[in-house]
C-alpha cells in the first residue's frame, strides 16, 4: 500500500502544479510584457487569455496590449512555416482568429472614404487642384468642339 501511496501523490502534485501553471500563463505573459522580455513561444489561446486578464490601468499606462497582439501576429505567421509573416496565408485559406477579430486571407475591406482619408493634406490639396484643371480642361476641349460643329 505504501508503494502506491508515494507515487500517486507525486502524480496528483505533478497534475496540481501543471494546472496551476496554465492557469497564470496569461499573468506570466503580461509580467514578461512589463519586464520588456521576450513574448515569444506562446500559444494564440495563451496571448487571448493575456489580452482578457490585461487590466485597464496596465493598458492605459503600457503598451502591453499592442506587444501581445505583435507576439500573437508574429505566432500567427510562424504557425504556418518558418517564414514569419513574410508567409502570409493564400486566398481561400481558412480564416485566422487573432484577438477578437477574424481574420480572412485575400479580403480587403477599404473604401474610397478610408484612402483618401488616410493621404496627408498637402496631397489631397495638389490631387484636388490637379482634379480641377482637369475638368476646366476637358470643359474647354468640349466647348470647341460644340462651337465647331456650330460654325459648320
Amino acid at each position: 500500500m505504501r508503494a502506491l501511496v508515494v507515487p500517486v501523490s507525486l502524480l496528483l502534485g505533478m497534475l496540481l502544479s501543471a494546472a496551476t501553471a496554465q492557469a497564470d500563463i496569461g499573468e506570466k505573459i503580461i509580467l514578461r510584457c512589463t519586464h520588456g522580455e521576450s513574448l515569444a513561444g506562446f500559444t494564440q489561446k495563451d496571448y487571448n487569455k493575456a489580452l482578457k486578464e490585461l487590466e485597464t490601468s496596465s493598458e492605459e499606462y503600457s503598451d502591453c496590449a499592442s506587444l501581445i497582439h505583435q507576439a500573437q501576429l508574429a505566432a500567427a505567421g510562424s504557425r504556418r512555416g518558418s517564414g514569419g509573416l513574410s508567409r502570409a496565408p493564400r486566398a481561400g485559406a481558412e480564416p485566422l482568429q487573432i484577438g477578437d477579430q477574424v481574420i480572412r486571407p485575400g479580403v480587403v475591406h477599404a473604401d474610397i472614404a478610408s484612402a483618401f482619408s488616410s493621404l496627408p493634406t498637402p496631397l489631397l490639396a495638389i490631387l484636388l487642384f490637379l482634379f480641377a484643371c482637369a475638368m476646366a480642361l476637358a470643359g474647354g476641349v468640349l466647348q470647341n468642339r460644340v462651337r465647331g460643329r456650330h460654325d459648320d
